[in-house]
């Protein structure tokens, strides 16, 4: 964070897991710090449509996350706005979450060969999914960067142009690799089709240029008069939905933990029953 000058590194906090027994069941658990709403919901108030700024601030945050996750052989799979959450203290904050789909790309610095696999295909949410994994190939950091790109291209312009095909996954592959690789003018942005083309350009194994990738997007924040940090500006029926959100964190009642885990992780107004799933 203090080399890229960023405030927020976009991961949420992992403070511990373990197995627990509950009423003679055996359950994992996983403790995180407590996020707010997600995109999804807030993309849907929104009417289903961001503004050209939000949808650049996102972008721009999201290649910093990125970039930390690949730098640590990781690859994420599964970007989308219902992975996406604000901060629940700050809602201007946002957080990549659901790492179920995450892949080891480069073990030990050697990264996966590129090799077709057709059972594999299509692995992922399938309007999201990177024309790698529609053939089977194991993710790469260009796969991501592909993904981030559809996201971007489905908030500006309310939905993909692929979407009446998600249930023909063939057709769907074709679609995107027709429209987006090369990127045309599908929408009234340059900077996204410019974002589409860096990534196309990439191999599969190569590195990806995230500072030249993330200037396209801060260029076009800039012309905008809009900061990289600064608030997220939804509209006002998603604002109104995030400040209720907010407002809660006032209205914490502070548990004692016996893991001794900070106050403000434990936001429930009243205890309740766990919510856990079987592990079985």
């Amino acid at each position: 964070m203090n080399l890229k000058k960023i405030r927020c590194l976009g991961i949420p906090v992992f403070w511990g897991s373990g197995l627990a027994e509950y009423k003679g069941k055996s359950y994992r658990f996983m403790v995180m710090e407590r996020l707010g709403e997600d995109l999804q919901r807030i993309f849907q108030d929104c009417g289903s449509k961001f503004k050209k700024e939000i949808v650049l601030q996102l972008g721009a945050r999201m290649l910093d996350t990125l970039e930390y996750i690949h730098e640590n052989e990781y690859v994420h799979g599964d970007i989308k706005a219902a992975n996406l959450l604000l901060g629940y203290s700050n809602p201007h904050e946002v957080y990549l979450a659901d790492y179920g789909l995450s892949y080891r790309y480069c073990p030990n610095g050697n990264h996966k060969q590129y090799q077709e696999n057709p059972r594999k295909g299509h692995n992922g949410t399938i309007e999201f999914t990177s024309i790698d994994a529609h053939k089977g190939v194991a993710p790469s950091r260009r796969g991501d960067l592909e993904i981030l790109g559809y996201c971007m291209l489905q908030w500006l312009c309310g939905k993909l142009p692929w979407e009446q095909n998600l249930k023909d996954p063939v057709a769907l592959t074709k679609a995107a690799v027709d429209l987006c690789f090369p990127p045309l003018q599908i929408c009234s942005t340059g900077e996204i089709a410019m974002f589409l083309a860096g990534v196309s350009s990439l191999a599969y194994d190569e590195k990806p240029k995230y500072q030249a990738l993330k200037k396209i997007l801060l260029d076009g924040l800039q012309s905008s008069g809009m900061r990289y940090d600064g608030p997220l500006e939804f509209s006002t029926a998603a604002a109104s939905a995030r400040n209720r959100c907010a407002a809660k964190v006032n209205k914490v009642r502070q548990v004692p933990s016996i893991f001794n885990i900070p106050g403000e992780l434990w936001t429930n107004t009243s205890v309740r029953e766990p919510r856990m799933q079987d592990a079985n």
